[in-house]
């Protein structure tokens, strides 16, 4: 189908004997807000670090953004955007300086960066911040600014690894607004976290357990599925059957 983004088949990614990934498959549609948890250990980020280009697998196959897993890792990080909870930014620059490095390293033009960085400050009404040094920010607004960051080339999918963390709830639900609109603009969001509640925000929801999917539904569906009340109570009764965590 042409709207999947992301699709992966038998994705297995081995360290010696030890299996992190044990043949995950799924695919991500254009649009889509897809959650993917799992407990520590679980082999989410080692999954994540392969769709991201940063890892390549051991067997299995799957693309995303139109580029092979298996043999295109630096491709996939040209057309992907990517924000994890530390957020990767300079704190030493300024907000506009932050913007223009990464729309560098995106391979945008100096007149495409203009335009792209303006649209975006203004669109979170932070035009008067632009030569304001990033350190100097309250927490809530790197978040922001990171996040816009990472779309900043107009990827078809952004990767947020635990993008949350640490901040208020007032804030997460205001980032939470973003990725809503960035959505309904038509870019795939691929999200891990650790907070149940958001996992209620996303369009589907995968659950990772001992390297494995073990779940993977729209949040009612598995809150039926499992005659839970919340996402939490679905992510807990998984869990509880992992052979390995920490």
């Amino acid at each position: 189908m042409s709207d999947i983004v992301i699709s992966v088949r038998d994705l297995t990614k081995c360290f010696g004997n030890f299996t992190a990934v044990d043949r995950i498959s799924f695919d991500v549609r254009k649009g889509e807000i897809f959650g993917f948890l799992g407990a520590n250990g679980a082999g989410k980020t080692t999954a994540m670090r392969m769709l991201c280009g940063l890892s390549y697998p051991t067997s299995g196959s799957g693309s995303v953004a139109g580029f092979d897993v298996m043999r295109e890792g630096e491709l996939i990080k040209r057309h992907i955007g990517y924000m994890s909870q530390r957020f990767s930014l300079y704190n030493d620059l300024t907000v506009w300086e932050n913007m223009r490095l990464f729309a560098g390293i995106y391979g945008l033009s100096a007149k495409q960066t203009e335009e792209r960085a303006t649209e975006l400050l203004n669109r979170l009404n932070f035009s008067s911040e632009r030569n304001t040094l990033v350190g100097s920010l309250p927490l809530g607004w790197k978040q922001k600014l990171s996040f816009v960051i990472a779309t900043i080339h107009r990827p078809e999918v952004v990767f947020l690894d635990e993008p949350t963390g640490g901040v208020d709830p007032v804030t997460r639900r205001q980032f939470w607004e973003m990725i809503y609109e960035a959505a309904e603009g038509g870019t795939t969001i691929f999200v891990t976290t650790h907070y149940m509640d958001e996992a209620e925000y996303c369009t589907r929801v995968s659950i990772m357990v001992d390297g494995e999917v073990r779940a993977l539904d729209t949040p009612f569906r598995l809150k039926q599925q499992f005659a839970a009340e919340s996402m939490d109570e679905v992510f807990r009764v998984l869990a509880r059957g992992a052979k390995r965590g920490g």
